[in-house]
């Protein structure tokens, strides 16, 4: 880590980094699936696919199943299903209120970058009582353009009112650290997240590979007594 580095601000990706919102996503989806006449999916299998939104999520389910129509209809119910029922499961990783607390006892601040869309994560981020604690919240259509473009973190910067170069992103998909790299940022892998068996995180050019939110927390202290 430079020398001249001044850590001001921690942004997070949302799902897979910040909070397992996967056992609501997934409880979501099988509802969906089952709603259109398609049997349920396996959570194991298709967890790695929710950094790539619902579209992606159902096209995994299905492949060659259904129709693009189907797919479509399935897609729609499951944002309408999943708007209704956003916090019934999910949970912070363990240790993250722990991490957060650290950081703001460090005097940090610390915000959230996602593509989840608005409608989706300020119910999510007020149910799980964080919108007075983050410095600032950035969704996929906040925006003209999602990660991994530069545009929502440098938003996240003007709301949280730092300077790119004194943040860390984190975030558990190759899109997440292409946009931290993008803006100029630190950028760290929750390799605890959502990633794919075939994803290789060492190589996509980030700062560190973070395996727990406890491990975030050393690497903040360690950077901030370097």
């Amino acid at each position: 880590m430079p020398s001249n580095f001044k850590l001001s601000c921690v942004l997070f990706d949302l799902d897979g980094t910040l909070v397992d919102t996967a056992p609501d996503l997934f409880a979501c989806l099988n509802e969906s699936l089952q709603l259109h006449g398609f049997p349920v999916v396996s959570e194991a299998q298709l967890k790695p696919f929710i950094s790539y939104g619902a579209v992606v999520l159902v096209e995994e389910s299905l492949k060659d199943k259904a129709t693009d129509q189907e797919k479509a209809s399935i897609v729609e119910t499951l944002l309408n299903i999943y708007e209704q029922n956003i916090v019934r499961y999910s949970v912070f990783f363990d240790g993250m209120l722990d991490a957060l607390d650290s950081i703001e006892k460090n005097g940090l601040k610390w915000g959230i970058v996602t593509n989840k869309r608005q409608r989706f994560t300020k119910p999510l981020i007020a149910a799980l009582n964080l919108t007075a604690r983050a410095a600032c919240v950035v969704s996929g259509d906040t925006t003209p353009n999602p990660k991994p473009h530069s545009d929502p973190m440098l938003e996240a910067c003007k709301q949280a009112q730092v300077s790119a170069h004194e943040c860390v992103y984190i975030g558990d998909a190759i899109h997440d650290i292409k946009a931290g790299k993008n803006a100029q940022m630190k950028t760290l892998v929750a390799l605890y997240g959502y990633l794919k068996s075939d994803d290789t995180p060492e190589e996509w050019g980030a700062d560190a590979l973070i395996s727990s939110p406890q491990q975030l927390s050393t690497w903040i202290t360690s950077t901030l007594c370097h």
